[in-house]
């Protein structure tokens, strides 16, 4: 009895790693949250699924714990990576409850990542990911993150920048950003990478501030090396320097 917590990246079958569609393949029983289960039974409408509603996060690890317990092979989806936000850790957290269960964790492809790729090159050098999502994190503590990487200068990547009980996050963050980085820095978003109705654009953290975008956007801001070539987002490493 095994479940296998996975990270199908993005949401499309391209963005999805060979290994991850094998487990999902190999599984008797696929859960996760029920936007992401939506997406899977297009790609594998043969598979059971079982799903719960946002916010219920424990719920949902508890019952593939206890659906793996019972003998099945169970695939515990996640979107993008299984472990950046994603239910990795709390699997780990909850194994007491099910001894017999054995966890494996299959990596996949954060918007980070596959979202930087429509931008450019935005992650060549050193970078944080920080979600200004409150529902777990006291923003006070994000405030901190978020000013503590804007003093290290560090490229940033914005994870659940706003909702509709946060629509002025994002203003806010732009605002800690703005104290130690200047309003020219160049900065970008995707939203729905990946998948129909995909959308990106190259601008200012100035600009930024002020833009409107959504729970499936992720945005990313430059350090001060950041520039724009050919149209694309790009931080140095500095190669051409040595």
């Amino acid at each position: 009895m095994k479940l296998f917590v996975v990270g199908f990246g993005c949401g499309s079958r391209d963005g999805m790693t060979l290994q991850a569609e094998n487990i999902i393949k190999s599984c008797d029983v696929i859960t996760g949250y029920t936007v992401y289960t939506d997406i899977l039974r297009l790609f594998f409408p043969e598979k059971e699924y079982i799903s719960t509603a946002m916010r219920q996060e424990k719920e949902r690890v508890e019952l593939a714990l206890k659906t793996a317990a019972d003998g099945r092979n169970v695939a515990l989806v996640c979107s993008g990576d299984s472990e950046i936000y994603g239910m990795a850790a709390l699997a780990f957290e909850l194994l007491h409850l099910y001894p017999d269960v054995e966890i494996e964790i299959v990596a996949g492809v954060t918007a980070a990542l596959s979202g930087g790729a429509v931008l450019g090159a935005p992650l060549t050098h050193d970078f944080a990911v920080i979600s200004l999502s409150d529902l777990l994190t006291p923003w006070e503590k994000i405030e901190k993150r978020l000013m503590c990487s804007a003093m290290a200068d560090f490229t940033i990547v914005l994870y659940n920048p706003t909702s509709k009980k946060r629509a002025d996050y994002l203003a806010k963050a732009c605002d800690i950003l703005l104290e130690y980085k200047s309003a020219d820095t160049v900065c970008g978003y995707v939203k729905n990478i990946g998948r129909d109705g995909e959308t990106h654009r190259i601008l200012t953290l100035g600009e930024l501030r002020n833009e409107s975008v959504d729970m499936f956007t992720t945005v990313f801001i430059g350090n001060s090396q950041t520039k724009i070539i050919s149209g694309k987002m790009v931080t140095p490493r500095g190669y051409r320097n040595v």
